[in-house]
């Protein structure tokens, strides 16, 4: 059995937010005409699913973004599966709009849904899949996480939850090394100056000595 859970804020004031793209995703995926209706389980809506043969349960757990954790443990302890066969989804304000990232394991980054999962399970070697969903201006975290997207961002965001809830599949199918080829793509390569960029860089540093000297 395969386990993945989308974090998220339950009820209708969150809905839409950035916070919730997790939800995006298990909603997403529970859309398919071979999955059955979510019931209240595990402090959570669990939906049961087939992939390649595969039993997988989709998860949306209801006791708010902070305590993800508890519906995590549970499930898990139900099942009694390792911290491998799950993959967390979750969104991510120090990734671009749209971006997304696999990893095998890692910090919480200070995403506090995962952080509280690292805490019940008590190990970060979990596998995560992030959403950017843009970066707030500086000590706006918080309201910016619960805010809803602008229309111009929307397209973006649909397009970037489509894509994670195939590299979820991927996931189930293969492997996270798999998810992660699929997911996080080659990184952009670090272009190099031109010669004009070098000497406009250089005129300004030498311009910059010079002020200094005046002033100083």
């Amino acid at each position: 059995m395969k386990v993945i859970v989308g974090l998220g804020n339950p009820g209708p004031k969150y809905a839409g937010t950035r916070h919730n793209v997790g939800f995006g995703v298990i909603d997403y995926l529970a859309a398919a005409p071979s999955v059955g209706p979510f019931r209240s389980r595990f402090q959570a809506l669990v939906a049961e699913a087939k992939e390649g043969g595969e039993a997988v349960l989709l998860v949306k757990p209801e006791t708010f973004m902070n305590l993800s954790g508890r519906a995590v443990r549970q499930v898990v302890d139900f099942y009694k599966l390792s911290p491998a066969d799950l993959l967390v989804v979750s969104d991510d304000f120090n990734l671009p709009l749209g971006k997304l990232r696999a990893r095998a394991k890692g910090s919480h980054g200070g995403q506090n849904g995962l952080r509280d999962i690292q805490q019940q399970l008590g190990t970060d070697e979990y596998p995560r899949l992030r959403i950017g969903v843009g970066q707030p201006a500086p000590g706006d975290a918080v309201d910016h996480v619960l805010s809803r997207f602008k229309p111009g961002e929307r397209l973006a965001v649909e397009d970037a939850i489509a894509k994670a809830a195939e590299a979820a599949l991927v996931w189930v199918r293969q492997g996270i090394e798999a998810c992660m080829n699929r997911a996080n793509g080659p990184e952009e390569p670090k272009r190099r100056a031109t010669s004009d960029e070098r000497r406009d860089k250089k005129k300004r540093e030498t311009e910059e000595k010079t002020d200094d000297q005046t002033t100083g």
